[in-house]
């Protein structure tokens, strides 16, 4: 296989910032999935996703970056590879994601995580069915952890690796001629299904994709 796309996090070229489709209207908040974020347009040097506490309306200020509307236009597809090294927050509320986007669906979950149950990594295909809450303390994963993850997303089954190690088959996979656009992001949690962030806890909220890498 081939390299295809490699992530260069401050790229204006690769990605559009503060901006995706999966948010209502294109617009910077997302209340309804349960997300208190206030999108900002920041790219993010050395693959730092940032959060930070705004003054007023109890929201934050998130980084997401996405290909969809991007110059480049770049989608993974059907048979792709995307591996990551990825490190996680500590702070609760926190909530990073790697994830595909396009259309109103076409949404695999490549990872997402929340501190307030810190060895557990959520990964999904929502194209086609398939989930897991992989418990991964077994291999290292916990507050600030790091670690490479790989996701090949066949047409008969998505398959999850973490650290070279086969965690989750869905064994139903995108389907052929599948394809979408990459999302990377930090969202911060409200509460309704995991903890939000303290009142008088910190202000910034970060996590760290440290590259990203699409092989065909």
């Amino acid at each position: 296989m081939t390299v295809v796309f490699d992530a260069d996090f401050t790229s204006t070229g690769q990605w559009t910032a503060g901006r995706s489709s999966a948010y209502p209207r294109m617009g910077p908040t997302n209340r309804s999935d349960h997300k208190l974020d206030y999108l900002s347009h920041d790219y993010c040097p050395d693959g730092v996703f940032s959060a930070v506490r705004r003054r007023t309306g109890g929201l934050w200020t998130c980084n997401l970056l996405t290909t969809e509307g991007s110059p480049d236009g770049f989608q993974v597809q059907t048979g792709d590879v995307v591996s990551a090294q990825v490190t996680l927050p500590v702070e609760l509320g926190a909530w990073p994601a790697i994830w595909t986007w396009r259309d109103g669906g076409n949404e695999v979950d490549l990872f997402e995580y929340h501190p307030d149950n810190p060895d557990l990594l959520e990964i999904s295909n929502h194209v086609r069915g398939g989930f897991r809450y992989w418990h991964g303390g077994g291999v290292g994963i916990g507050l600030g952890a790091s670690f490479g993850l790989r996701v090949v997303l066949g047409a008969h089954s998505v398959d999850w690796y973490v650290e070279d190690e086969l965690v989750y088959a869905d064994l139903h996979g995108v389907g052929a001629g599948w394809h979408a656009y990459l999302i990377v992001n930090l969202s911060v949690a409200d509460g309704t299904y995991h903890d939000r962030p303290a009142f008088d806890g910190p202000d910034r909220l970060s996590w760290v994709c440290d590259g990203l890498t699409v092989e065909r």
